[in-house]
């Protein structure tokens, strides 16, 4: 198991040479840029130890929906599924599992 912001520039030539190796199942999660910067500022201010991760400030909100917008997800050419973390998981937690664990 891997866990990254796998933007896919970065990631997917990392990645290739695992599939010999592996089985890769991509689980992306996903929300809308407000609730990511909402969780960013939350994180920033109980953690002062997040400083490192250059998060944004409360003022550099279309900033970081600009961000949000431009990343682009890792296309690994392999079963992927997109989950909703919003409020929870959608698809839940047992279908998750249930893709990850998917023998084929």
């Amino acid at each position: 198991m891997a866990e990254a912001a796998f933007q896919d520039k970065t990631w997917r030539p990392r990645l290739e040479p695992l599939r010999r190796l592996a089985r890769i199942r991509i689980v992306q999660c996903v929300v809308d840029a407000d609730v990511a910067t909402d969780r960013i500022l939350r994180r920033s201010s109980a953690d002062p130890l997040r400083r490192v991760h250059a998060d944004p400030g409360g003022n550099q909100r279309a900033a970081q929906a600009r961000a949000h917008a431009a990343f682009d997800r890792v296309t690994v050419d392999a079963p992927s599924i997109g989950v909703d973390t919003t409020d929870g998981y959608r698809p839940g937690l047992a279908e998750v599992t249930a893709f990850v664990n998917h023998p084929g």
